[in-house]
């Protein structure tokens, strides 16, 4: 029916990421506008130099009532990805000469200012005594990001004091408190230390949760096993209300991630060649030995949690919450 195309083209037209690769204006002629396309999508290819190039794509028509209003093609002038990425740790990052070319981000939100995205994506980081580190996610996901075409907000959300690290409570923290400050709906959760090596790696939530720190240089970029959902990862709000968030009482390191695979829900990722990232090599805190607690998600997570929000800072680049989430 009318009504049914009509909500197909309002779904596929608006998603800045026309096959996660290439931006589509939205452009409405009429408030009773259906969809028509029965062209095979477009090809993307590879070219020799790692880089990705979308092929012309073919035309979408726009149906007024049953004429046709116009066509419209893919707009290719818009930043595509870059594909490989060169990350490097050794020079210094300055955050001022960021916030300088990063004018559209404000707070850590930002939008496109071309098309309108089908999913925001609230960044969730938990942190502590990581400045440096975060300088570096700062300077290259940013750009990353905005090359996707997300909307996007990121939230640095640091557990205060010096009692033994909960990463686990502090990404529930994390989502709750972006939830009061925007209507998310996909959450992206990602250690600070870590920065994908390929841009094509979308930060987006799919029909399953998604695991994206696939191929780690920590483990020789290969999958260290199949259960893993740590280091970066995505749900859509439906899907982390469905296992409940991650549980509260994982204090110290590891695990806390891994155990939705055991929740009935599938893990997808991408492939190893575009899943490749690349970590900052540092000493594990003293405070943050290897957790040996596997709780049960039905009882423990976003639905038991607690805590109390210490500061709120609004940075150009980012919203910084210190919360204390209490001792073990």
């Amino acid at each position: 029916t009318c009504l049914g195309l009509l909500h197909l083209f309002l779904i596929q037209t608006v998603d800045c990421l026309l096959q996660e690769m290439v931006a589509l204006p939205l452009i409405i002629s009429a408030m009773s506008v259906c969809f028509q396309n029965d062209s095979k999508p477009f090809e993307v290819r590879d070219n020799p130099d790692g880089t990705l190039v979308a092929a012309e794509p073919p035309p979408i028509t726009l149906v007024v009532g049953f004429s046709i209003s116009r066509v419209i093609k893919v707009d290719n002038s818009l930043p595509p990805t870059v594909g490989p990425l060169h990350v490097e740790f050794s020079d210094p990052v300055d955050l001022e000469q960021i916030r300088q070319e990063l004018l559209l981000v404000d707070r850590g939100h930002y939008k496109p200012p071309q098309c309108l995205s089908v999913q925001k994506v609230a960044v969730i980081i938990p942190y502590r005594h990581r400045e440096q580190h975060l300088k570096y996610w700062l300077y290259y996901l940013h750009p990353i990001l905005q090359r996707q075409q997300l909307e996007y907000g990121v939230y640095v959300i640091e557990q205060d004091g010096e009692d033994t690290f909960n990463r686990a409570k502090l990404l529930n923290v994390g989502y709750a408190e972006a939830l009061n400050d925007y209507n998310y709906d996909c959450f992206v959760f990602s250690d600070v230390d870590i920065v994908p090596m390929d841009d094509r790696n979308t930060y987006r939530c799919h029909d399953q949760p998604r695991h994206l720190a696939v191929a780690l240089d920590k483990f020789g970029f290969r999958l260290p096993y199949n259960q893993i959902f740590g280091g970066i990862s995505a749900m859509s709000k439906d899907q982390y209300l469905k296992i409940n968030g991650f549980p509260n009482n994982y204090w110290g390191w590891g695990g806390e991630d891994d155990d939705i695979s055991n929740r009935g829900m599938s893990i997808s990722r991408p492939n190893v060649m575009i899943g490749k990232c690349k970590m900052i090599h540092h000493e594990r805190d003293k405070l943050n030995p290897p957790n040996p607690q596997r709780e049960t998600m039905d009882t423990d997570g976003i639905n038991s949690l607690t805590y109390n929000v210490v500061k709120v800072e609004k940075d150009q680049l980012f919203t910084k919450i210190t919360v204390d989430i209490g001792k073990p």
